[in-house]
This record gives structure tokens, sequence and C-alpha cells, in this order.
């Protein structure tokens, strides 16, 4: 059956489980061929293409570091040489560190930012020089960017400079008619989220929604669908905070 992405291609970075996991199997689910970035979990990320397989997708599965600019080249040459072209990019890799910053190190500085930032950087630029036209790039942000929480401000910092990258990149990207968007989630139900969290400091961030729960994966990539949709084509430079009506 076909949907809106059949004939796409959309490259999503740290797919093998988590919000990346569900954003390329929803991006599966709508037709477009998906290639799941991984980088150690090859057995998830092929459970991840066996999914979209089953439901008639195509997908393929390629691991690579991506803090490492030859290997993240290898990723997008790969891409290429195997499907032709390349319409969707989902910048969602990353990691979190959480500590107040003056017991930060300099080896955790270094690399968080290279996930958070260094990979994305160059993820955005070999997508400037390879995204189709009328493609679409979308950069997953968060919403702690707006809210001062100890312990977060190394993470904000790296998603900070993702959310200006994402800015600039639309303005330079528009005459090609490649929208560039940031998506922001709240507290998310991941693994990783999870780790390390009590069940009263889970339901304490749940209280902080307009609807009394923490995110789910499914929430953030279907506004990761939107986003691919035609209609959608007039939306580019934005940060789209997807947290339940979070405050902060």
């Amino acid at each position: 059956m076909e949907t809106h992405l059949s004939g796409k291609v959309a490259l999503v970075t740290g797919a093998s489980r988590g919000i990346g996991r569900e954003i390329a199997s929803k991006l599966g689910q709508l037709g477009a061929t998906v290639v799941v970035n991984y980088l150690r979990s090859r057995a998830q990320a092929e459970e991840v293409c066996q999914g979209i397989e089953a439901s008639g997708g195509q997908a393929m599965a390629i691991q690579a570091d991506i803090t490492q600019v030859a290997e993240l080249e290898q990723l997008f040459s790969l891409t290429l040489a195997e499907f032709g072209q390349l319409d969707i990019l989902v910048n969602n890799a990353g990691m979190l560190i959480s500590k107040e910053i003056e017991e930060v190190t300099e080896e955790e500085y270094d690399a968080l930012f290279a996930l958070n930032v260094k990979s994305v950087f160059f993820a955005c630029k070999l997508a400037a020089q390879h995204l189709a036209p009328g493609g679409r790039l979308i950069n997953i942000s968060t919403t702690v960017t707006r809210v001062m929480l100890p312990g977060y401000g190394l993470y904000a910092a790296s998603k900070g400079a993702v959310d200006q990258i994402t800015r600039v990149l639309s303005r330079e990207l528009g005459a090609k008619n490649i929208t560039v968007n940031a998506i922001s989630p709240g507290p998310t139900d991941t693994e990783l989220f999870r780790e390390g969290k009590s069940s009263e400091q889970i339901a304490r961030m749940a209280a902080m929604s307009a609807f009394n729960r923490i995110g789910t994966p499914s929430d953030i990539a279907g506004v990761v669908a939107l986003l691919t949709c035609e209609e959608a084509g007039w939306i580019t430079g934005q940060n789209i905070f997807v947290n339940g009506g979070l405050a902060g």
C-alpha cells in the first residue's frame, strides 16, 4: 500500500533503540526505505529492519561511529550507493551525562559534544551536499534547553548548539526547497531515560505535563512523520516542543 513516503529514502542515526527505533519504524510504515544507523547494537538494528520489512517496507542496517567524520561520510556513501538518493535525514543519535557543571570532566565534555554536536554538524554538512531537492532534515533536540534543571548544563549546552545549527541551515537550504527543523522532546519513556531514576522521580516529571504522563517514543515519531508530509513544506527553521505541555 502506497503512502506519502513511498519512493523516499530516509537515514536515521542511532536507530537501534529508543526514540530512533520508533522513528525508523514509523518512516518505514509510511513507505520510506530506511537506513538504520547503529554503533554497537547490531542485533537490535536488524530487528528494526525486520519489522519494517515485515510490514512490506525496505530497510538496511549500517554500522558507523558517527563521531568520526570519515565513518559518517562512509554512512552517506553507502546509503547513496545502495539506494541512489537520500530524501530524509533524522539526526537522532545522542547521549546524556547528568552532572552538575562543577563535576563535569574534560573527557565527558569531549565525548558528549562529539556525539551531540560534532556528528550533527557534519551530518548536516553532508545532507546539504546530498539531500534531494524537497528533502527533509530533522534534528532531535530537547526541552531541557528551556528549563533550568540542575545536572543538565552540559546536555542543554550541546542541544542549544543543535538548535542554532538548525536555524542557520534552514536558511542555507531554502533554495533547494529542503526544510530543516528541530524537535524537542520532554521526558520520554526509553531505557536510557529510566536509567538511574526512581519511580518517584519519574512520577514528578510526569506531573509536569498537562496529561500527567511522560512521553512515549511514538509521540516523537509521529511529529517526525508530520514534518515529512508535503503539507509541512512551509515549516522550516522551527523547534517544535513535543512535551505534553511540560511546564518550564
